[in-house]
């Protein structure tokens, strides 16, 4: 049997825009991740937008990508990781 493909785990994987940290989406702490993808999202000279918007497209793309198979403890830290990306992006 053929082996299905995505093409969300390979953007995922290689993102053009962003060079994002190993598992940044499994890390249970949503200041932590807000804060890799701020970073990412600054330090990155090949996004086409804002930088916020870089990053709240990353996690956004992540969480509806992952869909079912994202547990509802770890969709919850990706939401408060939302608020906290906003909060930060609003201090710089």
């Amino acid at each position: 049997m053929k082996k299905k493909k995505y093409w969300s785990k390979k953007v995922t994987e290689t993102s053009f825009a962003l060079d994002l940290e190993e598992g940044v989406f499994t890390w249970k702490d949503p200041k932590k991740i807000a804060a890799s993808l701020k970073r990412s999202a600054e330090d990155s000279v090949r996004r086409k937008t804002s930088p916020f918007r870089s990053a709240m497209g990353m996690l956004n793309f992540y969480i509806n990508r992952a869909g079912k198979n994202l547990k509802a403890e770890q969709k919850e830290i990706l939401e408060q990781a939302k608020v906290k990306l906003r909060s930060l992006f609003q201090e710089s």
